[in-house]
């Protein structure tokens, strides 16, 4: 990778010898404001790998890895499964929640005993991202709100290949100024996590100029 390179969330994941799945999550450390890993997903099962992104050869419309489907299925799992007692209600989660946040420290023999919550009868599932310590993921669809109030989703990001900073946050189709292609750049960033927070304002946002990605559509 010799160009500024984009990522499509969503986009195609192949290794050295076929398709593995699709990008589904970015990695970031928001200090160096860095991409550490891209989690992938295969299409026809279950569970997803966080693959570091010195593994990356090249992307675009398709994301080229130099690995195997053998070494891709090997790498970390990107979520990690426990279980609870009762509807998650005991420990401050809403009906619905038990599936999506995450929950720590939990002794499973303890559990699976009764003693946890004397009285539980059931066990529920609580799934939950793995993300490396001090780390951010970033997803498509994600809020992208200015100094004045909410201007799009996120569609991806654009990484300088030499260093993997991120450069660029990209939006979604569908945003405020029509067919102009919105990159942020990331100077403008504040802040990035669940919701990425600019230090732009709207109109601010609506006079970047248009960026030339390399990659034209």
């Amino acid at each position: 990778m010799t160009e500024a390179t984009e990522f499509i969330i969503g986009s195609e994941v192949a290794c050295s010898d076929g398709v593995c799945g699709d990008l589904r999550r970015v990695v970031i450390d928001p200090v160096a404001r860095a991409v550490t890993h891209l989690v992938v997903e295969p299409r026809h099962r279950a569970g997803g790998h966080l693959v570091p992104i010195d593994l990356v050869a090249s992307a675009g419309k398709e994301i080229q890895l130099r690995c195997t489907k053998s070494e891709f299925d090997a790498l970390e799992q990107s979520d990690e499964s426990q279980y609870m007692p009762g509807d998650g209600a005991q420990l401050g989660y809403e009906q619905g929640q038990v599936n999506t946040l995450p929950y720590f420290g939990l002794n499973m023999s303890a559990m699976g005993a009764g003693l946890f919550y004397p009285g539980a009868t059931e066990l529920h599932q609580a799934t939950y991202d793995r993300v490396p310590l001090g780390e951010v993921e970033v997803r498509r669809g994600d809020h992208v709100e200015a100094t004045d109030g909410a201007i799009g989703r996120v569609q991806g990001l654009v990484i300088d290949p030499s260093d993997h900073h991120v450069t660029h946050i990209l939006l979604d189709d569908g945003h405020l100024w029509g067919k102009k292609r919105v990159a942020i750049p990331i100077a403008a960033v504040k802040r990035v996590g669940e919701v990425i927070r600019l230090n732009l304002t709207k109109d601010d946002v609506r006079d970047l100029p248009p960026v030339d990605l390399d990659h034209p559509e």
